[in-house]
């Protein structure tokens, strides 16, 4: 097997609820007859440095995911593996399928929600490159508002908004380390961590950031939707006149 792959570990697990959608999960509602999580398969398909993609899907919707693989032409996907109870327990499932692609191999995986579809190549390879490097790699934005934490005991601090940033994704770390957080976890029995990057936090291990694209939301309510489609549009405008 290939050493050093690149393996996308994508998370469409989730159902939707702040959508408000009754018919069918936010990742495949449909923007111009292509569900949301294609548009986000199709930005790590068309990138020279991935490998391989696994999404870790909603047991019930795998095989409309993967008629839709099929459909529009998505090459890379080695795997749809079943999500788990938690979304750290799908992205683990996803995790041990990416293990068992790079086999003996070295691996870069990059963690990344099906609903976050306007990332660039550039992220991704920014992701791969720091990982190389760092072992780490977080997609950041600046915070652009005041933070306001509220303490135990009832007061509020308020930390500095410069050298603040907001953690998105991809989430990006070497395979080894990422599994054996997972694990680690998993043998103390907790399931609850909000994202990689709290985990990896969490056991100790240093984390590298980059700056990504502002646009780089997840879609998680009608607000969101009617901001990627604005996003689409300007996209294909670039292309078409070349703006």
């Amino acid at each position: 097997m290939k050493k050093n792959m690149n393996i996308a570990a994508i998370f469409a697990g989730g159902s939707g609820v702040r959508m408000n959608t009754k018919s069918r999960p936010k990742q495949f509602l449909e923007l111009n007859g292509k569900p949301i999580i294609i548009y986000t398969l199709e930005l790590f398909d068309n990138h020279p440095d991935v490998d391989a993609i696994v999404v870790a899907c909603i047991e019930a919707w795998i095989p409309f995911l993967q008629k839709m693989i099929r459909k529009f032409d998505i090459t890379k996907v080695a795997a749809v593996v079943p999500g788990g109870e938690t979304g750290q327990d799908s992205i683990f499932n996803a995790l041990e399928e990416a293990e068992r692609i790079a086999g003996d191999g070295e691996a870069t995986v990059m963690i990344h929600d099906g609903v976050r579809p306007l990332i660039t190549g550039q992220t991704i390879s920014d992701n791969i490159k720091t990982v190389r490097e760092h072992g780490s790699c977080i997609t950041c934005v600046p915070a652009t508002e005041t933070f306001v934490v509220e303490q135990p005991d009832g007061s509020l601090e308020i930390p500095e908004r410069t050298g603040s940033l907001i953690a998105r994704a991809p989430q990006s770390f070497a395979l080894g380390d990422i599994l054996s957080a997972h694990r680690r976890a998993i043998g103390e029995g907790r399931h609850d961590f909000i994202d990689s990057c709290t985990m990896m936090s969490h056991y100790g291990y240093p984390l590298k950031t980059i700056i990504g694209p502002m646009e780089n939301i997840k879609i998680t309510t009608p607000t969101d939707f009617f901001v990627l489609r604005a996003m689409v549009e300007v996209r294909e405008n670039r292309q078409i006149f070349g703006l």
